[in-house]
């Protein structure tokens, strides 16, 4: 068994070192009284004769009151230091890692450059690599023109069954509102109090830009709270037909404008740049869909990696706070010190004591009938 003091905690250590200076200050005093005390006394005599004429002599009474009160006053500046007792290990447990996935739900997701297409395969995707990172905690944000969110939880199948149920023909608005989306996973973040003690990563899979909002100041917020945004781009700049998709998900051809030409989704050079600068900005990673693949397989292998070396369970020391028991001491000083009178009980006189006889009850006569 080793005595351990938490020394990183400097601010108890100062309280320590304050209140131990006044518990000197508090004895001196008592040491001092007591000399006043007995320099009073030989003034007016021989000390020996001086105390034949006091009735009682409270010094040591008061003495051992002041000694109790300093004790228990040492004990409790003692458990102000948090004293610790007994060095082990524990096994810290491997997670603390929550991931939002933010997913574009807007009707160009239903693209057929990624087979079937890009919102089934991204679905697809995204519950795959929820099942595979047992221990972290997911969270999902659906948007196009407005997110729908499911708050942080360690089920897996909630977060596949969240993003399963809904088709971008769901979704109430359209667009493409990024900046929406991710300050919709930030609060998701900063609600949940587990986050503020855990890894924090968006991960954005969306194959457009925002024209809406700036996103780009939602990442800015996102990095001064420690997470992370990667980035997966589905598309590129190559114009991909919009397929027309009833409400039973069968496709019936290919979506039109005003006009009648057909509608064609692809990212401009200022929508590549946008998304990077979001992933960059974070310290995040961006991957770029191609060869017929969406790209969440490699943010899966990059989060993988991170809860197997950063994030995996490691030995830590530990200690046990016994701060208890000096403060117990304290507490039961302090009540004694309470207890122990300056001077004695008064004594009650001895004829006080004395029991007065009772009176002999009068016999009640009885009237004989005539």
């Amino acid at each position: 068994m080793r005595l351990f003091y938490d020394l990183t905690a400097m601010p108890y250590l100062l309280v320590a070192i304050a209140c131990a200076l006044v518990v000197g200050l508090f004895a001196g005093a008592l040491v001092l009284a007591s000399i006043r005390r007995g320099r009073a006394t030989a003034s007016f005599g021989d000390p020996s004769l001086v105390s034949k004429l006091e009735s009682f002599d409270a010094a040591g009474r008061r003495a051992l009151k002041g000694v109790l009160l300093v004790i228990a006053l040492v004990c409790a500046f003692l458990a102000l230091a948090r004293p610790q007792w007994g060095r082990g290990t524990k096994l810290v447990p491997a997670t603390n890692l929550d991931v939002i996935i933010v997913l574009d739900y807007s009707k160009s997701m239903y693209a057929r450059d990624v087979a079937p297409s890009r919102i089934a395969r991204a679905k697809a995707e995204v519950s795959k690599l929820v099942r595979d990172l047992p221990g972290a905690r997911f969270g999902a944000v659906a948007f196009a023109g407005e997110p729908m969110s499911f708050p942080l939880t360690s089920d897996a199948a909630a977060i596949g069954q969240f993003f399963r149920q809904l088709e971008p023909n769901d979704m109430p608005v359209g667009g493409t509102a990024i900046a929406r989306a991710l300050e919709r996973a930030r609060e998701l973040l900063t609600r949940d109090p587990k986050s503020k003690e855990h890894v924090k990563v968006i991960v954005l899979v969306t194959d457009g830009e925002d024209l809406e909002g700036d996103p780009i100041s939602v990442a800015r917020a996102a990095a001064a709270e420690k997470t992370r945004i990667d980035v997966v781009q589905i598309g590129g700049r190559a114009p991909e037909p919009v397929p027309e998709v009833s409400a039973d998900g069968k496709v019936t051809g290919i979506r039109r404008d005003d006009d009648g030409k057909p509608l064609t989704t692809e990212l401009s050079a200022e929508g590549e740049a946008q998304l990077a600068e979001i992933a960059k900005t974070t310290g995040g990673a961006i991957v770029r869909a191609e060869k017929g693949e969406t790209g969440i397989d490699e943010v899966a292998r990059s989060l993988k990696k991170m809860m197997r070396e950063e994030l995996a369970e490691r030995v830590e020391t530990a200690f046990d706070e016994e701060y208890m028991w000096p403060l117990g001491v304290a507490v039961l000083l302090l009540v004694i010190e309470g207890v122990v009178p300056e001077a004695p009980l008064p004594r009650l006189p001895s004829g006080l004591l004395t029991l007065v006889p009772a009176k002999p009850r009068k016999k009640k006569r009885r009237r004989k009938l005539a």
